[in-house]
């Protein structure tokens, strides 16, 4: 189910409307074959490690009308597209802003153990040891 909700703040030039990510309130929900997930880390080369609701961690592929027109950050919410013969991998379908990342969580579709944090924020670095000293032993 894809909907599509316009405000009144739209700009026209010529036969298009010109809309950015403010504008639009479409709420897109997952449909057959298709995954939430979140970003675990930005590989480079449009290339996207997820962390999917299923448990797997996909290394997905950002597509090149995603690429040109959203930009995808850690710990977004997005819509994946696994590969039908590597499972292992997926497409980006979708990025989700916060409001609509939000109203998946309170009505269920994400699960928190499913889409776990980078090691590196999940756990506070133990402290660093101070050096100890040990006393000199005298020389004969």
């Amino acid at each position: 189910m894809r909907c599509l909700l316009l405000t009144s703040e739209e700009i026209e030039l010529g036969k298009r409307k010109v809309l950015n990510e403010a504008h639009l309130k479409e709420l897109v929900m997952p449909q057959q074959g298709e995954i939430l997930g979140r970003v675990v880390k930005i590989s480079g080369g449009n290339q996207v490690i997820v962390a999917c609701m299923d448990g797997k961690t996909r290394l997905c592929r950002i597509r090149g009308k995603m690429k040109r027109r959203m930009w995808i950050r850690e710990r977004d919410i997005v819509l994946v597209s696994p590969w039908d013969f590597d499972n292992k991998r997926a497409d980006i379908m979708w990025r989700y802003i916060k409001d609509h990342a939000d109203w998946l969580q309170n009505n269920g579709y994400l699960e928190n153990k499913a889409a776990p944090m980078p090691a590196a924020e999940a756990a506070p670095a133990p402290p660093v040891d101070q050096p100890t000293t040990t006393p000199a032993a005298p020389q004969a």
